[in-house]
């Protein structure tokens, strides 16, 4: 709170604001929306809205008097779905008036903490227990670092894979003579490399190839784009040298985690819960209730040990959430993200545009996984696709100053 007052602060006394007007009215309407989700309404007004009609028949079996209640159908999940906006929102509100050293900085913050997690996940997988594991329901044998999930893991680390390689890459254009940067991007690369068939997640797993390809792309234009070098020959060597050892020595493990003897049951549940999003349309039942509202609509076949906790696709949960403008801040959104890009790869190479170019990459990683998972939900990668975001954005104050 202390970050998100002194940012907002910053903005307003340097007129940077005026710049950024567009992000700053996304951001606002993503912080809005639940927090209008939260307001009391009177009950001539609730109980007419769709997918209430339920509640309603609750407190008529029950012998009660609708009162005042909000739009949500979980209030109390929908506060704390406003109060995990504050740590992106801040992050995102201070990028924009940082120097470029300290968004270094923090990019390599972001670098150093996949490498703490990669540690850890080796240890994790090492010890064979459960005592090195943050979180109580992950399973043990699994690598997850400081997350409770592989797949979080393993986006985390894709994100900060095209920063490593790109700044590396760039010492290339310098003609820095200190080449500390470029073998630790290459180096850091095979290591993600072998880290990710570790950790088994099949959206890492299928998002690294992209997400490399682009990334040595980036680093090619971080390089001057002329011809290829030795030292980016090398860095594509790294690469190859952890894919054959991976290959050779943990491909059937990996091949294993796709062999599916029955379908994904979260593809078979998206009708299903398309279907609740339809009940509860124009407005959505309200961030954060989707818990309560599939198991008003779970098939009673389905009840085991396990519970869906969440629609393992955002896309599909805000529709569910927040309804027609929850759909339409992701368009925003979209639009947003490819008008940004297109300015940051069409830039010259320089310091900034580097940083620029590696956090588009990172944002498509969290944009495609977001299609069949969660990411953005867990605070750690909304903070740093928040810090992504704030990098991205500045492309439009480059382009107005040039």
């Amino acid at each position: 709170m202390p970050l998100l007052v002194l940012a907002s602060r910053q903005l307003i006394l340097t007129g940077l604001w005026r710049e950024h007007r567009f992000s700053l009215g996304l951001v606002a309407t993503i912080v809005a929306i639940p927090l209008i989700q939260s307001i009391p309404l009177p009950p001539a007004v609730w109980t007419i809205l769709p997918g209430r009609d339920q509640m309603v028949l609750a407190l008529e079996l029950a012998g009660l008097e609708p009162d005042w209640a909000p739009l949500s159908v979980a209030p109390d999940q929908t506060w704390r779905s406003a109060l995990a906006l504050a740590p992106p929102t801040a992050l995102f509100l201070a990028m924009l008036s940082l120097s470029h050293v300290q968004r270094e900085r923090l990019v390599q913050c972001c670098i150093a903490a996949a490498i703490a997690g990669i540690i850890l996940g080796v240890a994790q997988l090492a010890s064979g227990g459960d005592s090195l594991y943050l979180w109580n329901w992950t399973r043990a044998g699994s690598v997850t670092g400081f997350f409770a999930n592989r797949n979080h893991l393993a986006s985390f680390l894709l994100i900060a894979l095209p920063f490593a390689v790109i700044v590396g890459a760039a010492t290339l254009r310098r003609r820095d003579q200190r080449t500390s940067a470029l073998w630790f991007g290459a180096l850091f690369a095979g290591l993600v490399v072998v880290t990710l068939a570790a950790i088994r997640s099949r959206a890492g797993i299928t998002l690294f190839a992209p997400v490399m390809v682009v990334s040595l792309l980036a680093g090619w234009v971080a390089a001057g784009r002329g011809r290829p070098g030795p030292g980016l020959l090398v860095m594509v060597g790294s690469i190859g040298a952890a894919l054959t050892a991976v290959t050779v020595m943990a491909l059937p493990p990996i091949l294993a985690r796709f062999d599916q003897d029955k379908p994904e049951a979260r593809f078979e549940r998206w009708p299903l819960i398309a279907e609740a999003a339809q009940n509860y349309l124009p407005l959505g039942s309200g961030v954060g209730s989707f818990d309560a509202v599939y198991r008003s609509v779970e098939p009673l076949e389905e009840l085991d040990s396990t519970f869906f906790n969440q629609a393992h696709n955002d896309y599909l949960e805000t529709w569910l959430e927040a309804g027609w403008l929850g759909i339409g801040v992701i368009l925003a959104f979209l639009v947003w993200y490819f008008r940004r890009c297109w300015t940051a790869w069409k830039a010259p190479p320089s310091r900034e545009g580097d940083l620029q170019r590696a956090a588009s990459i990172g944002i498509g990683v969290l944009i495609l996984h977001s299609a069949g998972d969660y990411p953005l939900r867990t605070v750690t990668l909304a903070v740093v696709f928040a810090l992504c975001c704030g990098l991205l954005e500045l492309t439009q104050r480059s382009a107005q100053r040039t």
